[in-house]
């Protein structure tokens, strides 16, 4: 299976480069390399503890966000109308490889 890239910018500011799998969420790619995103709901999209922020050019190229995706995120801290995904909605795709993403802050 061929490793893809990405890179993650902590809640303190540090850059980090993963490896991303191509059957994984961008939650578990977060999770399984130990950053500190808690997806608590298992990637159901019922809590928005795996909040990660795009830039706009990266976001403006997703698929349109759930109802009960943007429902979530628009009480999330932080929300950011142009930016804001849950990580647990995002598969592994070519367009996401090498993407940059930051943590959102804690709830």
């Amino acid at each position: 299976m061929s490793k893809n890239k990405l890179t993650v910018i902590d809640r303190e500011g540090s850059a980090h480069d993963l490896e991303w799998e191509p059957d994984q969420t961008l939650m578990e790619a977060l999770r399984d390399n130990d950053l500190p995103v808690l997806a608590s709901c298992g990637g159901t999209a019922s809590c928005a503890t795996c909040h990660v922020f795009l830039d706009k050019e990266v976001f403006d190229t997703l698929a349109e966000r759930s109802e009960d995706e943007l429902e979530l995120l628009i009480e999330a801290e932080g929300y950011q109308e142009c930016g804001s995904r849950l990580s647990c909605q995002l598969d592994f795709s070519q367009e996401l490889n090498g993407v940059t993403v930051t943590l959102a802050p804690e709830e």
